[in-house]
C-alpha cells in the first residue's frame, strides 16, 4: 500500500513541477503543450499496461518530442529561420535516439528494467509520467522561446555549435559501443576504447552537452520568470548521473566486472562523465 501511495505522489509531483513552470512563463501555449506531452504518455500507458509491453516506451518518448516541437511551430505560425534551426536540432536528436533505442530493444526482445515495473499499475503509470516530465523539462525553454519569438544573435549560434558537438559525441559513442558489442570476442567484456577510453559514459556527456546547447539557443528569447525554463541541462545532468543512467549502469557494472583488476583500473583512471583530455 505504501509503495502505491509513493508511486501516485511521485506521479503528481512529476506532473506538477513542469506544469507549474509552464504557468510561470505566462504563455498559455506553453501550458497547453505541457498538457499535451503528459496526455500522450497517459494515453499510451493504457495499451502498454493491458498488453504488458514496454517495447514502444522509448519510441513514444521520441514521438512526443517531435509532436510538441512541430505543434509549437504550427501554433505560432513562425517564419523565423532560427525557430526552424532549433526545431531541426531537436528533431534530428529525437529521431536518431528514438530509432536507436527502439532497434536495440527490438533486438534484445525486452527491456529488463521493466520486468518488475510492468505488472505494477501505479509504478508503471509513474514510469510513463516520469517520461512526460523528462520531455517537458527538456523542452520547456524551447517551447517558451519559440512562443515568445526566438532572437537570433551570436549567443544563439554558440548554442548551435555546442549542440552539434554534443550530438556528434553522443552518436560516435553509441556507434562505438554498438560495434564493440557486435564482436563475439567482446562478449561479457566492458568497453574501454575510442571515446570510452576518455570517459566512462561519453554518450551521456554528449547528451548533457547538447541540451546545454539548446538552452543557450533559447536564452536570449527569455525574460523574467521564463529563465526558470533553462533548467533543462541541469535536469538532464541529475537524471543521467544520479537517477536513471550512470548510477544504475555502474552498480550493474561493478557487480559484473568488479572482481577484475582491469575494470578497477578503468574506474580509477577514467573520469565518470567529463573527458580526460591529457594522459
Amino acid at each position: 500500500m505504501k509503495n502505491h501511495i509513493f508511486n501516485i505522489l511521485s506521479s503528481v509531483i512529476a506532473f506538477y513541477i513542469p506544469f507549474q513552470i509552464a504557468l510561470l512563463t505566462g504563455l498559455p501555449d506553453v501550458k497547453n503543450l505541457i498538457l499535451l506531452i503528459f496526455s500522450i504518455q497517459w494515453i499510451c500507458f493504457i495499451p502498454a499496461f493491458i498488453f504488458q509491453t514496454e517495447k514502444f516506451f522509448d519510441l513514444m518518448g521520441s514521438i512526443t518530442y517531435l509532436t510538441a516541437i512541430f505543434t509549437v511551430l504550427y501554433i505560432t505560425d513562425t517564419r523565423n529561420i532560427s525557430d526552424y534551426i532549433i526545431v531541426a536540432c531537436i528533431a534530428l536528436w529525437a529521431i536518431r535516439l528514438g530509432s536507436f533505442l527502439f532497434m536495440r530493444i527490438r533486438k534484445a526482445g525486452e527491456d529488463r528494467r521493466f520486468r518488475d515495473i510492468k505488472p505494477n499499475f501505479t509504478r508503471f503509470f509513474m514510469t510513463w509520467t516520469l517520461q512526460g516530465m523528462w520531455v517537458s523539462m527538456c523542452l520547456l525553454c524551447v517551447l517558451t522561446a519559440i512562443s515568445s519569438g526566438i532572437i537570433t544573435n551570436s549567443i544563439f549560434y554558440i548554442g548551435v555549435v555546442i549542440f552539434t558537438l554534443g550530438f556528434i559525441i553522443e552518436v560516435i559513442a553509441d556507434y562505438q559501443k554498438t560495434v564493440f558489442r557486435k564482436n563475439i570476442g567482446n562478449k561479457d567484456k566492458f568497453i574501454s576504447t575510442g571515446l570510452w577510453a576518455y570517459s566512462r559514459h561519453p554518450n551521456y556527456f554528449g547528451e548533457i552537452l547538447l541540451w546545454f546547447g539548446i538552452a543557450i539557443m533559447s536564452f536570449s528569447s527569455l525574460n523574467g520568470l521564463q529563465y526558470l525554463t533553462l533548467i533543462s541541462p541541469i535536469f538532464v545532468y541529475i537524471l543521467l548521473v544520479y537517477i536513471s543512467g550512470i548510477r544504475i549502469l555502474e552498480n550493474n557494472g561493478y557487480k559484473k566486472w568488479g572482481h577484475l583488476e582491469s575494470y578497477k583500473e578503468y574506474l580509477q583512471n577514467t573520469p565518470r562523465l567529463f573527458f580526460k583530455i591529457f594522459g
